[in-house]
């Protein structure tokens, strides 16, 4: 720190020096930056000081139409390179993101509003962590999966090559033949906009596959910071193809002939749509969507530890997490102390300038999302809900919505019924075990839960009853490269990270 007038304030962190970013971004297809094919940009924002960071190109359907045949036409010499050759293209990819990781965790700060804490320790080294990880399975894909098989590229006509010859001159039958899916369409939320490229690239390239990616139209710097990259590796042309736009262009991806799978985080609703859109074409695909996740606290719980997931579980990234722990289920007997410990916890986290590494909650990703965490609290009031949201103020510019709270709430009110994907928690009560599993599985989605007990015998009792895809144990919002995550019911289908995250970018002969 400095000391101005008597007055301590917080010296620049060597974090907030800018990045080196263009003035205006044009799709990346076919290996190049090009202009879009109708000449539209729209402005990026940066959510804590509303100024505009940078213009980016608008993509039509001709845009997603060039970027399609960019992948087509790379496929068949991607697909067919050595997995090894793949392997050392992930790995560059992998270490120029370490490289530039304080550049690359500015920028998604700037442009998404998080704590430049979260971008540095989380967002970016879990991408490049996802990329290393991937690079290792890309000579090994014949050992991937139960049964084992033999990996070939995809030819010209887009079907599968033929099998190697066998030493003896006969085709080999031992093996079932596994080959990449083909041309890729993968579209990625505003809320870990690195991240989610890396979960959805790293598989994708390693399988062989080449890929048009659709980053969210608030948060698309990172993802053209990555086309930088592949540039500078000299990833061949069109093996990444990047279109940047709103939903249309996410639509015109999605529902393009040329596509042979979608991937796609976000909403459950939009997530619905693109189910209902490739019903019937053939495409494979995969759905990672909305959340209500539960956080149970038994009595027996190290209570502070648990205080500390809570507050991890929904106010990190702004409670920007389709797994947040949006609704924390406490035993009656600790309910009391529970609340008065997270409310002491939630007054005491900073909300301010994504950029300043002292902050622990940053801006709201944009307008339209503070109005949807807004709307919601209104909901909760009007509900009978208790409402209690720490103090302090916050900057005169930008998009900012304290930590919050509701208490007694009951399972009927929108807060708790809802995915409102911002700082605010629902809390309520239960009584045994059996009640506490109920209550938490009384929703439409099924991501994530947390269970928090002293006793081994009582988590695992628990878990098993739990409609969650993952469920962590005294702990919240861990993540690995090689631990698969992904829901059911209303929160999708397929799994990303892991060997789990390569088996939808393969296809079985």
């Amino acid at each position: 720190m400095i000391e101005s007038a008597g007055i301590f304030e917080y010296a620049t962190a060597p974090e907030g020096v800018r990045p080196t970013l263009r003035d205006r971004y044009g799709h990346f297809i076919g290996g190049a930056f090009v202009e879009p094919a109708e000449g539209e940009y729209f402005r990026t924002i940066n959510p804590a000081t509303e100024e505009v960071i940078a213009e980016v190109a608008e993509g039509s359907k001709a845009d997603v139409d060039r970027a399609v045949n960019a992948a087509r036409e790379a496929l068949p010499a991607w697909s067919a390179l050595p997995g090894v050759e793949r392997a050392k293209y992930i790995y560059r990819i992998a270490r120029r993101v370490q490289e530039l990781s304080r550049e690359l965790a500015v920028a998604e700060s700037m442009d998404g509003g998080k704590p430049i804490r979260e971008s540095r320790d989380v967002d970016v080294p879990l991408a490049a962590q996802h990329f290393f990880y991937y690079a290792g399975w890309a000579d090994k894909l014949g050992y991937a999966f139960a049964g084992g098989g033999k990996f070939v590229g995809i030819g010209e006509d887009g079907a599968p090559l033929t099998p190697a010859l066998s030493p003896g001159g006969e085709r080999e039958q031992r093996h079932r033949v596994i080959s990449p899916v083909g041309v890729c369409g993968q579209v990625i939320p505003w809320n870990f906009p690195l991240l989610m490229a890396s979960w959805k690239l790293g598989p994708a390239l390693a399988a062989g596959n080449t890929c048009v990616l659709k980053p969210a139209e608030t948060t698309p710097l990172t993802a053209l910071m990555l086309a930088e990259i592949f540039e500078e590796v000299e990833l061949p042309a069109g093996v990444v193809n990047i279109v940047t736009g709103a939903g249309a262009t996410g639509a015109a991806v999605v529902e393009h002939p040329g596509v042979n799978k979608v991937a796609f985080t976000g909403s459950t609703e939009v997530g619905k749509k693109i189910a209902h859109a490739i019903a019937g074409t053939g495409k494979k695909l995969t759905l990672e969507l909305g959340g209500k996740s539960p956080n149970i606290v038994f009595e027996d719980a190290s209570i502070d530890q648990a205080v500390e997931g809570i507050v991890q579980g929904i106010y990190f990234n702004q409670g920007h997490v389709c797994c947040a722990g949006s609704r924390v289920f406490v035993q009656e007997s600790v309910a009391g102390e529970v609340i008065a410990k997270l409310k002491r916890r939630m007054g005491e986290l900073r909300v301010g300038d994504p950029l300043d590494k002292n902050t622990d909650v940053g801006a709201i990703n944009s307008a339209a999302q503070l109005s949807t965490i807004e709307r919601y609290i209104d909901a909760g009031k009007s509900d009978g809900g208790a409402f209690w949201q720490a103090g302090g103020g916050v900057p005169s510019s930008g998009y900012w919505c304290r930590p919050c709270l509701f208490e007694g709430v009951q399972p009927s009110a929108v807060v708790a019924r809802e995915e409102i994907f911002g700082p605010v928690l629902a809390v309520m009560t239960f009584r045994t075990p059996a009640e506490a599993i109920q209550r938490a599985n009384n929703t439409p989605y099924g991501l994530a839960a947390g269970v928090w007990t002293d006793k081994g015998s009582k988590i695992f009792e628990i878990a098993k009853w739990l409609d969650a895809g993952v469920v962590w144990l005294n702990t919240y919002n861990k993540f690995d490269a090689a631990s698969p995550f992904g829901g059911f019911k209303e929160s999708g289908f397929g799994r990303e990270g892991g060997v789990h995250g390569l088996r939808s970018y393969v296809t079985f002969g």
